[in-house]
């Protein structure tokens, strides 16, 4: 690159495939779907062999089942993947000045001011290399001016091998592209835009962006902006979360159990819409209570890695129970969630259903477009009654 950003995207191929074949031999070459084995299920990772049948992630099971028949179905072990997605981490952090990791399998790099020193390529290459060796696992990247076009790009390298963007290049490179190639362009949008018309990239560059903004609101601008190949996020520094909670210090002292379990409820609710928002995971649930007398107690229990309400709140409810044997006034109740990675909550639904998948999503857009607890649970809502905020774990 000659000037400005050199930003780098790195992405593990087929992330949880890879890691399986890296325990099994006998699955490379063959057809395999990841995800819940039920008809109800959702492929959570898929092969390259089955996505030659049409086969993709985020796709009902007995889908993919049809299109494809021989494929192999595997459950998933969301903890040795995230075992994996943190020795690659590592990896990085020992080699690179500045890096974002965006989920469990991708990486942006910032080699800005590196040019001046080594080729920015030639390093980004090397690294690759390296992570392939030390991993086992294949990696494919991206190096352009800016995330969106890197991400692109690294799509276009796939799999396992590299591809440069010259500044200059970005709008040529994208123009031939189908829409569905620009990051935040999903489902619903392009069928939107096909029905305009609109299939290729090079469409959208000369369109105006008032027209798109119209269509797409606020979004539309951002649309317009990254077809044109500018996108002027920066790379965030990663840094790893440990654990997120939420407690609340009752104003006068409780006994009443149905009230406790609503407040334990709606922290969990939100605790676990924060998770989501930052695609994240816990495999640790603890719950915190503090006696009038100040006795205080905290019991906590392992679980595979989730993000999911019905999950969260089943085992938040066992264990108050488990621990609230006293039956004295209780001053103060608190839920924590930790041993958290990172994972889209869509990636880990090993068991749930297409409907859960579809129930969460709306969920989590109609609280985060018009504030939490737009959408809650029943129980929840008498926490409002009570005007009380879990988040800030303080009445009001």
């Amino acid at each position: 690159m000659e000037s400005g950003r050199s930003i780098v995207h790195m992405d593990l191929d087929s992330f949880f495939v890879s890691v399986e074949r890296l325990y099994d031999d006998r699955l490379k070459g063959k057809p395999i779907l990841i995800g819940g084995s039920g008809d109800r299920g959702v492929v959570a990772s898929c092969s390259y062999e089955a996505r030659r049948f049409g086969v993709h992630s985020a796709m009902p099971m007995r889908t993919a089942r049809q299109l494809c028949p021989e494929a192999l179905i595997i459950r998933g072990d969301f903890e040795k993947y995230s075992q994996k997605s943190h020795e690659v981490t590592e990896i990085i952090r020992e080699e690179v000045p500045l890096f974002e990791k965006s989920s469990i399998d991708e990486f942006y790099i910032d080699y800005t001011g590196m040019d001046r020193f080594f080729g920015c390529f030639k390093m980004a290459g090397e690294l690759r290399q390296k992570i392939i060796k030390e991993s086992g696992l294949p990696i494919s990247l991206g190096l352009s001016e800016n995330k969106t076009v890197s991400k692109v790009a690294t799509g276009e390298a796939k799999p396992n091998n590299e591809k440069q963007i010259l500044r200059g290049q970005e709008k040529p490179f994208l123009a031939p592209l189908s829409v569905r190639k620009i990051p935040m362009i999903g489902e619903k949008t392009s069928q939107t835009l096909y029905n305009m018309g609109v299939k290729k990239v090079q469409t959208l560059q000369v369109m105006p962006s008032e027209l798109l903004e119209a269509t797409f609101g606020k979004n539309g601008r951002m649309i317009w902006e990254k077809s044109n190949g500018i996108d002027r996020s920066l790379v965030t520094p990663y840094s790893e979360a440990k654990s997120i909670s939420s407690e609340n210090t009752f104003e006068q002292d409780t006994i009443d159990v149905r009230m406790l379990e609503a407040h334990l409820i709606a922290m969990t609710e939100q605790l676990s819409s924060k998770l989501r928002l930052k695609q994240q995971l816990t495999a640790c649930v603890s719950v915190k209570i503090r006696y009038s007398d100040f006795d205080t107690h905290t019991v906590q229990q392992r679980i595979p890695y989730t993000s999911t309400d019905h999950t969260l709140i089943a085992v938040v409810k066992d264990l108050f129970k488990k621990l609230y044997h006293r039956r004295l006034l209780i001053r103060l109740i608190g839920v924590r969630f930790s041993h958290l990675v990172h994972g889209n909550y869509q990636i880990n639904l090993f068991e749930d259903s297409e409907e859960q998948i579809r129930l969460y999503q709306a969920l989590d857009r109609l609280n985060s477009k018009y504030g939490d607890k737009t959408v809650c649970r029943a129980i929840g809502m008498q926490v409002g009654r009570r005007r009380f905020n879990p988040f800030s774990g303080v009445e009001i």
